[in-house]
């Protein structure tokens, strides 16, 4: 089967999968997902824009380093890709993340504002207002995850096909493939707390796209949380509720999705 992330490589120790040398639009995948797992998005932007996607450390084909677990470790781990790349302009890329891999395109355009040109945030972690600062915490595995682990291919297939009755036919292997992926060694080391995405925003000054689906259907922003956010931002802040749409936003509805997600890359992109 012909793939749109066809070209593969390392930098250190993050693998990674690009439609083409010149990279647009760099993409970061959420917990226990890999860059796989973006195929049907890098498909759908290939025609006109250049698509780099990492695996996080742990997920996919990535290593794991000896060292605290989390968004600004992830962070760099993109930096560490992005500054290798002879092809990225000088204004940088626009970086899409979902969750996991949303928190940490937000820390990286905090950190590195001059790799990042405008940012799309895909279901972020909210975090909280108050919690511990600069602690780790520890992770314990989650049930679902031990339960898909302990399936075959074709079984999590199945039982992910029957979970998801929304998703698209393309989701469903490179899910499954990537939970067998997945390094639970993640588990051992210590975790960042999630930041506080309004406190966040408030230090990212490039333009940011929110997109983000119902609570009811499991989504992790309430509009509260969306307006807190959008009060927040330094920058131009925009924000697409879908509507019947859960964590996965892109999955449950890829039309809607890609049309938001399209929209701000010809607003924000030179392509």
């Amino acid at each position: 089967m012909s793939t749109a992330l066809s070209e593969r490589g390392r930098t250190g120790h993050v693998a990674w999968a690009r439609t083409s040398e010149r990279p647009d639009v760099l993409l970061l995948h959420g917990f226990t997902d890999a860059a796989d797992c973006w195929e049907a998005v890098a498909s759908a932007l290939a025609d006109r824009w250049g698509v780099l996607a990492t695996d996080a450390r742990g997920h996919g084909e990535s290593g794991l380093p000896e060292e605290p677990f989390g968004r600004m470790a992830h962070a760099r781990d993109a930096a560490l890709v992005l500054d290798a790349e002879p092809g990225v302009g000088p204004d940088g890329v626009i970086v899409v993340g979902h969750s996991m891999g949303a928190g940490a395109a937000a820390a990286l355009a905090q950190s590195r504002p001059d790799l990042v040109r405008a940012l799309v945030l895909e279901d972020p972690p909210p975090g909280q207002p108050r919690q511990p600062s600069g602690e780790a915490r520890s992770r314990t595995m989650p049930e679902w995850l031990r339960a898909a682990r302990d399936r075959d291919l074709a079984e999590r297939i199945a039982r992910c096909r029957t979970d998801n009755p929304d998703w698209s036919e393309d989701e469903f292997e490179p899910w499954a493939r990537s939970k067998e992926q997945f390094d639970t060694h993640v588990f051992d080391l210590p975790s960042e707390y999630p930041a506080y995405l309004p406190e966040v925003l408030a230090k990212v000054a490039c333009p940011v796209l929110l997109i983000h689906g119902d609570t009811d259907r499991g989504s992790l922003i309430p509009p509260q949380t969306a307006a807190a956010c959008a009060m927040a931002a330094a920058g131009d802040f925009e924000v697409a509720r879908i509507d019947g749409a859960g964590h996965s936003v892109r999955r449950d509805r890829r039309g809607p999705y890609l049309a938001a997600l399209t929209g701000f890359l010809e607003r924000h992109s030179h392509a």
